[in-house]
């Protein structure tokens, strides 16, 4: 690997505390973006990056005006969190290379991501499967399968099922659950995440579906 330039546009998930953290161990310069987007997009200045790092939510981000900034032959590579409730809709670049997380993503995800735009091909394709027995889980495309079989899964019941299976051993309540997959802004019931679980358990059958544990007056568990 060689140094790599990044710029990030901080917000509520990705502020630059969390920046650091994120790039502490690669091999980067990381500059902050302290104008407004837009400015910097207007004047064209400070865009001259291997990687931009854009923290959408809880703001506006025209992700295509991003694109026809930074042109169809630049170096840099775009890298946006989004909020789960803009996912259904959201647009991406299609001509400059982009990856996205949702604002619920753990730190091991948002690095993985990081380095695939920032070293492709550099980087060893297992990093991006999570093998638990039969059940594999792409942490890259967001696909599931259980033996050679592609698992049909909303995002939102991908989202759970990532969440859980990359903390075993660990018991979460529901209200802790709507908070780290459904994000804090979810006013729904906790009643949520009980439909979310059973529809998972049919649709990964009962080999997988028993590592799912119903902790009775606590919540949910993943037990390898």
């Amino acid at each position: 690997m060689h140094e790599k330039t990044v710029l990030a546009v901080c917000g509520p998930v990705l502020t630059p505390e969390r920046i650091w953290e994120l790039t502490a161990h690669m091999d980067v310069q990381v500059r902050i973006l302290k104008v407004p987007l837009q400015d910097a997009l207007a004047s064209g200045r400070g865009l001259d990056v291997d990687l931009l790092v854009i923290d959408a939510t809880g703001q506006g981000v025209d992700l295509q005006a991003v694109e026809r900034s930074l042109g169809s032959g630049g170096q840099t590579s775009l890298f946006v969190v989004l909020d789960e409730s803009r996912l259904a809709n959201a647009v991406l670049p299609l001509v400059v290379t982009t990856d996205f997380a949702s604002s619920y993503a753990g730190g091991d995800e948002m690095k993985l991501r990081l380095r695939r735009l920032l070293w492709p091909g550099e980087t060893t394709g297992d990093a991006d499967f999570l093998q638990l027995g039969p059940l594999t889980i792409n942490l890259a495309s967001y696909q599931v399968k259980v033996g050679d079989e592609p698992i049909d899964l909303t995002f939102m019941e991908y989202a759970l099922l990532s969440f859980l299976a990359t903390h075993p051993g660990r018991i979460y309540s529901r209200e802790v659950l709507l908070s780290q997959v459904w994000g804090f802004d979810y006013y729904g019931g906790s009643r949520t995440v009980d439909v979310h679980v059973r529809r998972l358990r049919a649709k990964l059958g009962p080999e997988v579906a028993q590592h799912i544990e119903t902790v009775r007056g606590a919540g949910y568990l993943w037990n390898n």
